[in-house]
């Protein structure tokens, strides 16, 4: 019998300890700290985030239950639930944010190579917003609505795996569309993104940073068809067209030509309006890579069900936005791990195991050995298709 280190500090192993240290110097994270350091305060949360714990309270008892063996996964610092509160209330919710950078880098290497359904060198991303309500009472710097608060999460999404590439958090009043002004373009990239951020200054921005775009048209925008192609009508595609804009304010916004592409789903009968600035890919492709941009939809869901970012354990900007960048780390750190051991199973059954394994003294690797149950019925492999909605 394996007699060795316990499943969670063999997980903790995965993680840059070095480039940790550096976001903590960065914001001075540890000064004036005797016990109870950033390391400490990031695993009690990512312990909380693993085991879904509800709340502080929830988190503390569970650690003081384990307190044995809490030495032997990194803990130092004694742990209570006034010291983890201050720690998340008053250390820069930035040091979480840019470590969760680091660990993005590292899984986009890993998973550059991965498959999402379209034979394609380009990098493509999806971009979306998720609203996450809070109580106005409660959280009154969240403002969204007269009674009602909440935070929006911006999230672009590199398809090849799923990762979380750019997330800026802002209160609820944002606009989607604004996170195109904070975003950092690729030349070459394709950005896939929903109607809601059609906005054609902006599209012409990107157009001009060598971007490319492929979102669905309003019904109500204005344009003159210069060109028409041939299209396969037995695919589902009714037309590719190209155009230019004549509303009085779109034509000066975007005075270049672009790409209208009509497609009508097989199955739902539901018609498509693409708009975008890539002449090069086949007209069906357009259409692929936006029912593509579902994976961000289920990626909001995923985190929402299988992550504890809709009930905070503290109410402050600074505790919000801590837990909310842990948790990234977390499905990061899970998705580095996936890859870097060859684990076959989803995230989903990877979490659910962890969560009931995390102080076991086995080999990680042997947790996922005996798992025959490839059941995917809580993961959300069974969400419908983009164009049956």
């Amino acid at each position: 019998m394996y007699d060795g280190r316990l499943i969670f500090s063999q997980l903790m192993d995965f993680l840059p300890r070095n480039q940790f240290n550096k976001c903590v110097q960065k914001y001075s994270g540890n000064r004036r700290i005797r016990k109870f350091s950033c390391y400490d305060q990031w695993l009690c949360m990512a312990f909380a985030q693993l085991t879904y714990r509800h709340s502080l309270r929830d988190t503390i008892t569970c650690l003081k239950v384990l307190k044995p063996k809490l030495y032997h996964v990194g803990i130092r610092g004694p742990v209570s639930r006034s010291t983890l509160a201050d720690a998340n209330e008053k250390r820069d919710w930035r040091i979480y944010a840019d470590f969760a950078q680091t660990l993005i880098a590292d899984a986009r290497r890993l998973y550059a190579d991965e498959d999402f359904g379209v034979e394609l060198d380009n990098t493509v991303y999806a971009l979306d917003a998720s609203t996450i309500d809070l109580c106005l009472s409660m959280f009154p710097w969240a403002k969204f609505r007269k009674a009602k608060g909440a935070v929006k999460l911006h999230t672009l999404i590199n398809l090849r795996g799923n990762i979380p590439e750019f997330i800026h958090i802002s209160d609820g009043k944002l606009h989607d569309v604004n996170a195109l002004d904070i975003l950092i373009l690729e030349a070459g990239s394709i950005y896939v993104m929903d109607r809601g951020y059609v906005d054609f200054n902006r599209l012409y921005a990107m157009h001009q940073e060598l971007a490319f775009f492929i979102t669905r048209a309003k019904s109500n925008f204005k344009f003159r068809r210069r060109y028409s192609h041939p299209v396969d009508k037995s695919t589902g595609l009714i037309c590719a067209q190209t155009i230019v804009l004549t509303g009085v304010k779109s034509k000066d916004a975007y005075p270049e030509t672009m790409r209208r592409i009509v497609y009508r789903d097989l199955e739902s009968g539901h018609r498509y309006v693409f708009l975008t600035n890539n002449f090069t890919l086949p007209a069906l492709t357009i259409a692929q890579l936006y029912k593509a941009r579902w994976q961000v939809e289920l990626f909001f869901k995923w985190i929402k069900q299988h992550l504890r970012i809709k009930s905070f354990y503290g109410t402050s900007e600074n505790a919000v936005k801590t837990q909310i960048w842990i948790a990234v780390c977390v499905y990061v750190l899970v998705a580095i791990i996936k890859k870097r051991l060859g684990i076959e199973e989803s995230l989903y059954t990877i979490l659910q195991i962890l969560s009931v394994s995390l102080f076991e003294k086995t080999l990680i690797l042997q947790a996922f050995s005996n798992d025959e149950d490839n059941d995917e019925t809580g993961s959300l492999c069974n969400q419908l298709e983009l164009f049956d909605l």
